[in-house]
């Protein structure tokens, strides 16, 4: 899969992006997170999200900020932040977990992606909270967002249950 055609996949993987193409299955609600379900192209495609528990530097009139993990046929442990508002194209988020940081690797509208998908899980499961750092706006200071981490093993098993790896 080209880096182009896997940020429009991960685009798409996003809460607003699907309850715009159909309405989700919920599969349940651990904690902070949600686990869910749709259908893309007759493929399920199951993801586990968790709205920001706090901002600091955020404009006031941007939309539901999350972070999402997502599994799909063509990739698992995809990790995105949408920030709830535009970035530049060159723009960097940063995800923190304990010591650990992670820096996104492409941005397409108002979502960072993350790379290491694998270490990002392991990170979420010992941890107690992510934080995203990400410019603001133009003209303004850079935002940082903080997520529980709280029910994210429990809500990462569901979407595992419900959209299982395949068999090599």
């Amino acid at each position: 899969m080209t880096r182009g055609a896997l940020i429009a996949a991960l685009l798409l993987a996003t809460p607003a992006a699907a309850q715009q193409r159909a309405q989700p299955e919920r599969l349940g609600t651990h904690g902070a997170w949600t686990a869910a379900k749709h259908q893309e192209g007759g493929q399920p495609v199951c993801y586990a999200f968790a709205r920001a528990a706090s901002s600091q530097g955020a404009p006031g009139n941007r939309v539901t900020v999350t972070l999402t993990v997502t599994h799909r046929p063509t990739g698992r442990d995809q990790v995105a932040v949408s920030v709830g508002y535009p970035l530049p194209r060159s723009a960097e988020s940063v995800l923190t977990v304990g010591n650990a940081e992670f820096r996104s690797y492409a941005v397409v509208g108002s979502n960072a992606f993350f790379q290491n998908g694998a270490q990002l899980i392991a990170a979420f499961r010992a941890g107690r909270e992510a934080v995203a750092r990400s410019p603001g706006p133009p003209g303004r200071q850079a935002v940082s967002d903080t997520f529980s981490l709280s029910g994210f093993t429990a809500a990462y098993q569901a979407i595992s249950r419900e959209c299982p790896a395949r068999a090599r």
